[in-house]
């Protein structure tokens, strides 16, 4: 599975935290959201943190999708 790429998030001022994918707007977070996020992002793969809080990732079932004669 490749890994994500193409977020970058912004806090502002209020407190508030954009995430965005390739430019766009996927999520916004305030309030108790803002600072878990905020947490849990300088803790790890800041790139992976971000994908799984927008809901944005792989769920693992793409290989199978492929093989299936709807899809050939």
């Amino acid at each position: 599975m490749p890994r994500p790429r193409g977020f970058r998030y912004e806090q502002r001022g209020d407190g508030t935290v954009v995430i965005s994918h390739r430019e766009r707007a996927a999520t916004t977070l305030r309030g108790g959201r803002a600072e878990k996020f905020l947490a849990e992002v300088t803790g790890g793969d800041a790139q992976l943190v971000m994908a799984r809080w927008t809901g944005a990732y792989k769920f693992g079932n793409e290989r199978t999708a492929r093989s299936h004669p709807r899809n050939r």
